[in-house]
Order: C-alpha cells, then structure tokens, then sequence
C-alpha cells in the first residue's frame, strides 16, 4: 500500500481535489435554493428536487468546463513543454489526460441523470400544482399569471394540459432532449467494445460534442425555474405572507408576488475552454494546410504499412504520436499512428497495421494489394497533425521503435551526456508475423550495439504467445540454431507469458537504491498487472530501488 502511494500519490491528489469541487458546489448550491427566501413559493411547489435539480447542473457546467481541457492536444503539449511541468511526476499527470477526460466525462454523465430526473419530477409536480388536490396555496401560486400585469411562477398553465407536449414547447424542454441524445450517443459510442471494431462511429458520433455545447447553452434560456424577484421580495414579506395568501389582492403589506426566471450562466462557464478549443482547431486546420512529402513506402508481408515522410518545421520527440487524415479515403476522419523514426532521422515514419475499414482503405489507396509499386507522384495526398505527446488511444503500434532508435542516436553520440544506464526491453506478441519489421529495428541496433563495444547496454527478451503445430515442429528443428528462427536475431525468442514476478525481482537486485522506470504500451489487463507489481517491488524507503510506472494504453 505504502508503494502504490509513493507512484499514484500526485494522480489521488488531483482526483480529490476534482472530487473536492464538485462535492462543494453540490452542497453549496443545494443549500442555497434549500434556504433561499426568493425560492420559497418554488419550494412549495416542487419540494426539494427543485434543488437537486439546480445543484447537480451547477456540477454539470463545471464538468463541461473541464471536458474539453484534456483533449486540447496542443494546450498538453505545451504545458509538457513548459518549465513548470518539468517534472517527471507532474509529466506522467500529463499523459493521464485521455483517463482525466473520460473521468469528467463520468461526472458529466452522472450529474446529467440526477438533473434529468429531478426535471421530471419537477414537471409532474408542476402539473399536479394545477388540481384541486394540490391545496389552496399551490392552486393560488398556479394561477399566477393569468391576469394582466402578472408574472407566473407555474411554467405549465393548465391541469388539462399534456404534460410530455408542454414541455417539448419550451426551450428548455427541446433543448434538455438534444443534449440527452447527444450524451447517450457520445457515451455508448465510446466504449472500447465500439472504438475497437468501429472507430469510424466512435469518431463521428464523439463530435456531437458540438451539439452538446450548443444545446447547453441555450438550455438556461429556457428559464423553466423561476423565483421570486429582489424588487419584490421588499414588498412581498414572504415570510409573513405565504400563510396570508387569502389577502393578496386586498392589502397593501402583501402585494402580489412577482416572479422571474434564472438567467443562463452555462456559458459563462464554458466560454473559455470552448474559445480555448476553437484555436486549437485553428491550429490544426493550418497543419492541415501543410504539404506533407512522401519519401517512401514499404509494404511489409504481416499486413504493415510504412510510410517515411518530410514536412517543413516538423519537429518530433521519441514516443510521440501523430493524426493522419487521407482525403481520399476520407474527407473527415482522423487516426493516430506513432511514429517510429526517431527525432535524429531527417524524416519521420509511421507503420500502420490494417486493424478496421479506414486502414484497409488506406492500404489499397497506397498500392499495397498491387503487384507493381505507384512512383511516389501517383500517391494519395495526406495530411499530418502533430506530434503531440505520449500515445493513448486505438490503432497504435508499439512507440518503442522511435525510443530505441533515439536512445541509439544518443548513446553513439560522444557531446550528448545520457543519464540513463541500461535498458531492458520486453516484447510480447501473439502471431510470429507482427515480429517482421520490428525484428529488423532490432537486428540493426544488435549489430551496432556490438561494434560499439555497447553488448550490455540494451537487453531485450521477446515472447511468443501463440503458433500452431507446424510452427512448434520447425521451431523445434531449429532450436539449435545460432540465430533464432522467428526473428533472425541472436538473442532466442522465449515462449508463453513472461513471469513478471521473477522478471521484477531480478531487476532489483540488479539495480539496488536506483530509479527503474518502467513504460508499458499494451492491452489494459498486462497494464493492471505491471503496475501492481511495480508498487509490489518498490521500497518504502526513497534509498531503495523505485519503480515508477508510466502506461500507453491501446
């Protein structure tokens, strides 16, 4: 427990506090229509869900606020960037941005049902303030309004009225429906089930965030709930007077009441980020705009795209990723790919794996299921933003291509001081195929590594979950081998999963009182497993060995 608390104590801090906020502007707000004279006659009517309601969409817009902060990939790359988060802890916060998006995006989702459901109440009670069996007060406070020079409280006029039809009169009604809409389709489009098998209605659906907003905005324009005015509240001691509602008419020390709606403040809170989100879409437009050059594609035999390009003031860190648009294939779409060369390369490449309907697409659009090659002229165009920082969404291959060639560039450069030791790189894959062209990164960092004098520097073990029989038979005639028959490189492929406890264990005694980082791309279970056993194998004590756990997440 210690452990995991020396790695995620910065990560539960920030959770809190978000936690924190949106517990107080709950209860301040429920407090305040609960107690607010101006809300008496609304409270008569509607009880305490009126401030549920309020309470919970006062969280709803501070959700809003936030929800698009972290998906502002420019706002994150420079706030990586900057001085003030250089830090190696304050950095890993950073590349939690996706995992703070959907957690706001939860808080949106529950805020929005308890607001939605405290509504309908509101609009049945309502409309049970019109008949006779709600009671003289209630019946007075409804009939407000009928008579010129009265302001009504009582959004729906009449008991004979139909309820569902009233309300989808009002603006706030029309507009409540297309932002539920909106959030159910946003929400059930963004499970990893659908983002998987159809990232294209993941994609499309998750930009009726601008519907959202647009509906959120104009929803408080609506001003369903109405309290009494300050003017009045002078003259109409409410205190006194909701028990001598008899004499309204009659006397001069109670005074109809006058009433009016709350104005909206929803875009007071979402102005900012959605200005904030306007110039970072400025911005990728104009990288849009950029020509981008391809140099050379490589189709490789496991079903793998390579692409090296050039593109003017491209500039790129290792690990980082890149969004790729082909207007030929689509006019809209944007898909992330890593990038595998490293920042010392006079290009950058991205190998891309056909995974859905938009890579394969990509794929044909190349050439690839050709016989012969297009000349680099006949290409389709395409269009690249970025990079940004650490990868963590869908169609990724692994990033550690580019980290190992940059940590190459600089380990043989004799002027680049590098803090780091050693490196230890674990690869788990399913299918002998996808191991082709990373085996050749591999092979060619080997035979560097050996002519540098560097054999200790980079230890690597690959692990091969799954072959069929024919596979096993000429593995087996093959053991013997001096290369390995997978990979074609000299360090043998291991077979199975790896046992991380084992793996872990040596490591630590390997590297007593040192600072291990370890950096996972992979599947969400091996990501549960790693960092339970790098909280396991860290010491209590800041003088032993640490390990700090940073994730990529497919």
């Amino acid at each position: 427990m210690g452990c995991w608390i020396l790695n995620e104590k910065l990560s539960v801090l920030l959770l809190l506090v978000w936690l924190g906020l949106n517990f107080y502007l709950f209860i301040d707000t429920f407090h305040w229509y609960e107690d607010e004279d101006a809300y008496i006659y609304t409270r008569i009517m509607l009880g305490s869900t009126l401030a549920w309601a309020r309470a919970s969409a006062t969280c709803l817009n501070f959700n809003c606020m936030l929800i698009l902060l972290p998906v502002s990939r420019n706002l994150i790359s420079f706030l990586r960037g900057a001085s003030i988060c250089c830090g190696g802890a304050l950095r890993r916060q950073l590349d939690k941005n996706i995992a703070f998006h959907k957690m706001v995006a939860y808080g949106i989702a529950v805020n929005a049902t308890i607001h939605i459901v405290a509504h309908l109440i509101n609009i049945e009670r309502y409309h049970t303030s019109q008949s006779k069996e709600a009671g003289e007060l209630r019946n007075k406070l409804s009939g407000l309004g009928k008579s010129p020079n009265e302001s009504y409280l009582n959004p729906i006029r009449t008991y004979e009225t139909n309820t569902t039809g009233e309300v989808l009169n009002t603006i706030a009604g029309v507009t409540g429906v297309v932002i539920t809409v909106a959030l159910i389709l946003i929400m059930t489009s963004s499970t990893e089930l659908i983002r998987r098998s159809c990232y294209e209605v993941f994609w499309y659906t998750h930009h009726l965030f601008v519907v959202f907003f647009i509906g959120l905005i104009i929803h408080g324009m609506g001003q369903l709930v109405r309290g009494q005015t300050p003017q009045s509240l002078l003259l109409h001691n409410v205190t006194y007077c909701k028990d001598h509602y008899l004499e309204w008419e009659n006397t001069t020390q109670c005074p109809l009441p006058e009433f009016s709606g709350n104005k909206p403040v929803a875009w007071k809170w979402v102005l900012s980020p959605m200005v904030l989100y306007i110039c970072e879409r400025i911005v990728r437009f104009w990288r849009f705009r950029q020509e981008v050059v391809i140099t050379k594609v490589v189709i490789h035999s496991s079903g793998v795209l390579e692409l090296h390009m050039k593109k003017r003031g491209f500039k790129m860190g290792p690990g980082q990723y890149i969004f790729v648009q082909c207007p030929s294939v689509s006019h809209l779409e944007w898909h992330p790919f890593t990038l595998t060369s490293a920042p010392e390369e006079d290009f950058f490449s991205v190998h891309i794996r056909v995974v859905g309907d938009w890579t394969a697409a990509l794929f044909k659009a190349f050439g690839a299921e050709e016989k012969a090659f297009k000349e680099l002229w006949m290409l389709p165009r395409v269009a690249v933003d970025g990079p940004y920082g650490s990868a963590t969404t869908d169609v990724f291959l692994t990033p550690f291509a580019s980290i190992l060639k940059s940590i190459w560039y600089k380990c043989c450069n004799p002027n680049t001081v590098l803090a780091l030791q050693k490196v230890y790189f674990y690869w788990i894959c399913r299918d002998p195929s996808a191991f082709e062209w990373f085996a050749d990164l591999l092979f060619h960092l080997e035979t560097k590594m050996a002519e540098k004098g560097k054999n200790d520097f980079l230890s690597y073990r690959i692990f091969l979950t799954g072959w069929d029989e024919s596979q096993a038979t000429h593995i087996a005639l093959h053991y013997d081998d001096k290369m390995d028959v997978i990979t074609g490189l000299r360090q043998k492929t291991c077979y199975g999963r790896p046992n991380w406890d084992h793996e872990f264990k040596q490591l630590a005694e390997n590297h007593p009182s040192n600072t291990i980082g370890v950096f996972f791309c992979g599947p969400k279970t091996l990501s549960k497993i790693l960092q339970k056993t790098c909280n396991s194998y860290s010491s209590v004590d800041p003088r032993g060995v640490q390990f700090h756990y940073n994730k990529e997440s497919f």
